[in-house]
């Protein structure tokens, strides 16, 4: 059983892996196809004005325009897991997780990036910003990775996917195959969307903390916090309505 998470826009600074090279990542002998995004990504940033980036990085501050505006190729890399920080990340707690959760996540999480596309939680990448929903010239950058990644990431993820993604990252990959689990919260009768992501975190948390390791396993644990509602299947996918308590 594999997990997918979105990423998040905010990141943590600094670094302490080797740049970006094709050992940083998983699904090596595709490794040309994400260069090509990232090359795409160098050319548009290196010549685009100020103002301009301002708008497409959606940053206010000149200063944070001009940190992501140089080149990546030389940044420090992290795992992607404590790279991206914000609302799931912080309810994850991945630095307080005792070793076998993180060795949990590290193996079984795979994020979606708007940059680099799928990759592990233990791959290693820079601090980088590329706005979800931003568009490079004449490249869909999702319907790239979901062209050329989405045989791969069936071969890889297997049978059972617990999908804990926003919406849009459907855009990136969409299993047809296997069995997946996916989520709405509820609170107030309503569904909630910066709640989610909160939640999404505490499933992810709760998922490694326990160790689970088959979709079964996950509906017959308790969440604190969380109760079934009721349970939505179409084709291969379930649906599990959850309440916020």
């Amino acid at each position: 059983m594999k997990i997918l998470l979105a990423p998040a826009e905010t990141k943590n600074p600094d670094g302490y892996g080797k740049p970006f090279c094709k050992e940083n990542f998983f699904i090596k002998e595709l490794f040309y196809k994400r260069e090509e995004i990232f090359e795409y990504y160098e050319e548009y940033v290196k010549n685009l004005e100020l103002d301009e980036l301002s708008k497409w990085f959606g940053l206010k501050k000149l200063d944070e325009v001009k940190k992501y505006k140089h080149s990546l190729k030389n940044k420090p890399t992290m795992k992607a897991i404590q790279r991206y920080n914000g609302v799931a990340f912080d309810a994850i707690e991945y630095e307080k997780l005792d070793k076998k959760a993180q060795a949990y996540i590290d193996n079984n999480v795979v994020l979606f990036s708007n940059l680099f596309g799928p990759i592990k939680a233990d791959n290693l990448i820079p601090d980088y910003k590329y706005k979800q929903g931003a568009k490079l010239p004449n490249i869909n950058v999702e319907k790239f990775y979901l062209e050329n990644f989405s045989q791969a990431l069936d071969d890889y993820l297997g049978e059972e996917i617990i999908d804990l993604r926003a919406g849009f990252y459907e855009k990136f990959y969409k299993a047809k195959k296997a069995n997946v689990l996916t989520f709405k919260f509820l609170k107030d009768g309503k569904v909630v969307s910066h709640w989610a992501k909160h939640y999404r975190g505490v499933l992810l948390k709760h998922l490694a903390v326990n160790n689970i390791s088959s979709i079964a396993e996950f509906l017959a644990s308790n969440i604190k916090g969380l109760k079934l509602v009721e349970i939505q299947e179409k084709k291969n996918i379930k649906l599990l309505v959850l309440k916020i308590e």
